[in-house]
């Protein structure tokens, strides 16, 4: 699981401990943080590329990374969220 979650931590590094807690209650989370390190690999190998295509790709895979940031970030946020208590009529 560190191969999962590691690039998380790195990029929510003040919410590291959220992000392990959230990825040992929820298998969809731990499956986005897998998503997010291998973009984020893929985005890196395109950086370095010296293929034709090399610029369009590395833009795609930023876009990806950026997007399941936010995805992540949201989810972070939403499992931070105390519920009030709903007031009794």
């Amino acid at each position: 699981m560190e191969h999962e979650l590691g690039f998380a931590r790195q990029c929510f590094a003040t919410r590291a401990a959220l992000v392990d807690e959230l990825a040992a209650q929820d298998e969809n989370f731990r499956d986005l943080c897998r998503d997010f390190a291998t973009a984020d690999e893929l985005r890196q190998a395109w950086e370095f590329s010296t293929e034709p295509e090399r610029d369009e790709r590395h833009a795609e895979w930023a876009d990806l990374v950026e997007s399941l940031r936010a995805e992540i970030e949201a989810a972070l946020n939403n499992a931070t969220v105390i519920p009030f208590p709903r007031p009794r009529n």
